[in-house]
């Protein structure tokens, strides 16, 4: 049998790949043969034919940001006459008005700020757990990092602070690519790919959960990206601290860093090899944010079970010139146009509502 064939075969029945086989099927393998696969690995797990989505509110806190990253057109200097702290009551209106469109959860996420503490977001989590019941699914490592940098405390502290304050689960972003020779280049003044795992591992030690990104289309080889789902794999096996993995394409609209747009093939071609690679993470997420509807939809049968949320508010790609937006009514139709079956979940991915 062709070695292509035989790998997919192999996969599908069990086999676990290889970086370097990996990297043969994300290069060789024929298009719609990579998504049969990946779609074979997803009715394995998910025989229930379902497909889900989230209700959440993503509240950017403050646009200042020391990270300066070359890929962000969302961050600003902090004397720049657009730059903004949110105060408590304009987090807690955006909360309120989320809860009231069937929002489970909110994502707190917000730039490097030079002058919030470890005790201003304890304190926030605090005030908002005592008013809401919702859950809070926020900071990505590099905020856990600095929160840990800005305080002069270590990683372990800030989390079981921020846990203990009611801080549900960690979100996967500044992942971008975890390889360095990347990193320098698109944000070099962010943490290390090591920094990230580090914190990752740490919020999983401790019990708490959280997901995986992948942002692809910078200046990585597929080489790297394979390094990239490489290094998730090999932390999950020690932790089984992610509950979901999310790539994503870069947006370069606005951005210092520029490019192009990765095609919409090259991006279901990974999102199909994260399916197959990740075989110790249930869920993929397909991303009709960055890449439109339609991919999205397409997504669903190249292995992604998930089509994240809705998106109350998004602020950040949006500021690299990307409009697009679903609501609920929607999400179910791309959900039923590709076969499956609609279902709203919850953080931990317990579904709440089937739309048969």
């Amino acid at each position: 049998m062709n070695t292509i064939p035989r790998l997919l075969s192999e996969v599908v029945n069990g086999r676990r790949l290889n970086p370097s086989e990996a990297l043969v099927l994300l290069e060789e393998a024929d298009f719609l043969d990579l998504g049969q696969a990946a779609s074979e690995i997803y009715h394995q797990r998910y025989p229930d034919n379902t497909a889900t989505f989230i209700i959440d509110r993503n509240i950017n806190y403050t646009n200042i940001c020391i990270s300066r990253c070359q890929f962000c057109a969302f961050y600003r200097d902090r004397h720049h006459s657009e730059a903004y702290v949110l105060t408590e009551r304009e987090i807690f209106e955006k909360i309120e008005d989320a809860l009231a469109q069937g929002a489970t959860q909110i994502m707190l996420q917000g730039g490097l700020h030079p002058d919030l503490d470890l005790d201003f977001f304890i304190n926030l989590i605090k005030d908002i757990k005592s008013h809401f019941n919702v859950t809070i699914h926020s900071f990505s490592p590099p905020e856990i990092y600095h929160m840990a940098m800005v305080s002069n405390v270590s990683i372990r502290t800030v989390l079981l602070k921020l846990a203990e304050a009611g801080l549900d689960s960690l979100p996967g972003g500044g992942a971008e690519i975890l390889v360095d020779r990347v990193r320098n280049i698109i944000s070099p003044h962010k943490i290390s790919s090591s920094q990230w795992l580090e914190v990752m591992e740490t919020a999983h030690s401790i019990g708490m959960a959280s997901t995986a990104t992948m942002m692809m289309g910078v200046t990585e080889t597929r080489a790297e990206r394979i390094s990239h789902l490489d290094k998730i794999r090999n932390l999950q096996d020690r932790t089984n601290g992610f509950r979901g993995f999310i790539p994503w394409t870069f947006r370069p609209d606005n951005t210092r860093l520029g490019g192009t747009h990765l095609s919409s093939i090259e991006y279901l071609r990974t999102l199909a090899i994260a399916r197959l690679y990740l075989d110790n993470i249930p869920h993929i997420q397909g991303s009709w944010l960055t890449q439109g509807p339609e991919v999205g939809q397409l997504s669903l049968i190249f292995g992604a079970d998930d089509l994240g949320s809705i998106m109350l508010e998004e602020n950040v790609v949006r500021a690299a010139g990307c409009e697009n937006r679903l609501n609920q009514d929607e999400i179910i139709r791309l959900i039923r146009g590709a076969g499956r079956i609609p279902a709203q979940r919850n953080t931990e991915y317990t579904i709440l509502r089937t739309f048969d």
